[in-house]
């Protein structure tokens, strides 16, 4: 059995709200079994396995960390919602600071990946999408973390070490980028082939998006204002 089994096992009781001792009765296992099962000291057989999925009402495959989704799927580009899809999953009713900021960072996004789509480098829109997968990670981690009721067993990354390797992560993917960027990029990247569908202004920019012009523009000033970097004076 995989490490995550019981790093997951773990995560699902204190998710489903029920004791050791009660799990361990309704999996028809002993307390100090599961115990054992949960600290990965010993492994379990496919019949617990199997149990453990029915009884968490989740997937062999969730439970085995094959994939994040609890049901075991695996997402297809097709199947990824749109951000503003409808639903209870909107989150634009929320405050007027919310719905600015996260409006302002989506539509910005939209311009970026456009321009990386036309660039045409794959490593380009890798490295520039990992980068941006941890800062959103960081955060995420921050906010999960101001209850204390929410267990860090969604995490596979210790409490301990997650920010400096994700600090550290985010350096090199900008690092990575940025020699792209400057037509040096690291052994085996590729390079820009289209840079001349990178040439902006603000004048380009608010005339070929004009619906998110606006918002890329009011982000990089509210960014720089963010950066509070002193001006010279005099």
């Amino acid at each position: 059995m995989n490490s995550e089994f019981s790093r997951i096992l773990t995560l699902l009781r204190k998710e489903k709200g029920v004791s050791q001792k009660a799990a361990a009765a309704s999996l028809g296992v002993s307390q100090a079994l599961l115990s054992h099962y949960e600290k990965g000291i010993r492994e379990c057989g496919l019949d617990f396995l199997v149990r453990a999925a029915d009884y968490y009402n989740v997937s062999c495959d969730y439970m085995l960390g094959r994939t994040p989704d609890r049901s075991g799927t695996t997402l297809s580009i097709d199947q990824i919602p749109e951000a503003d899809a409808a639903g209870k999953e909107n989150l634009f009713q929320g405050s007027i600071l919310s719905v600015l900021n996260k409006k302002l960072i989506a539509n910005s996004l939209n311009i970026l990946y456009d321009k990386l789509n036309k660039a045409g480098s794959e490593d380009l829109i890798k490295e520039v999408s990992d980068y941006l997968m941890v800062a959103v990670y960081q955060m995420f981690r921050v906010v999960y973390g101001a209850n204390k009721n929410n267990h860090p067993g969604i995490f596979k990354l210790p409490e301990t070490v997650a920010h400096p390797y994700s600090a550290a992560a985010m350096e090199m993917h900008r690092a990575n980028a940025s020699a792209i960027a400057q037509d040096k990029p690291v052994a085996g990247m590729d390079r820009i082939k289209s840079p001349e569908k990178l040439e902006m202004s603000t004048e380009s920019i608010t005339t070929e998006y004009p619906l998110f012009g606006t918002s890329l523009l009011n982000l990089v000033s509210n960014a720089e204002k963010a950066i509070d970097f002193p001006e010279k004076q005099g």
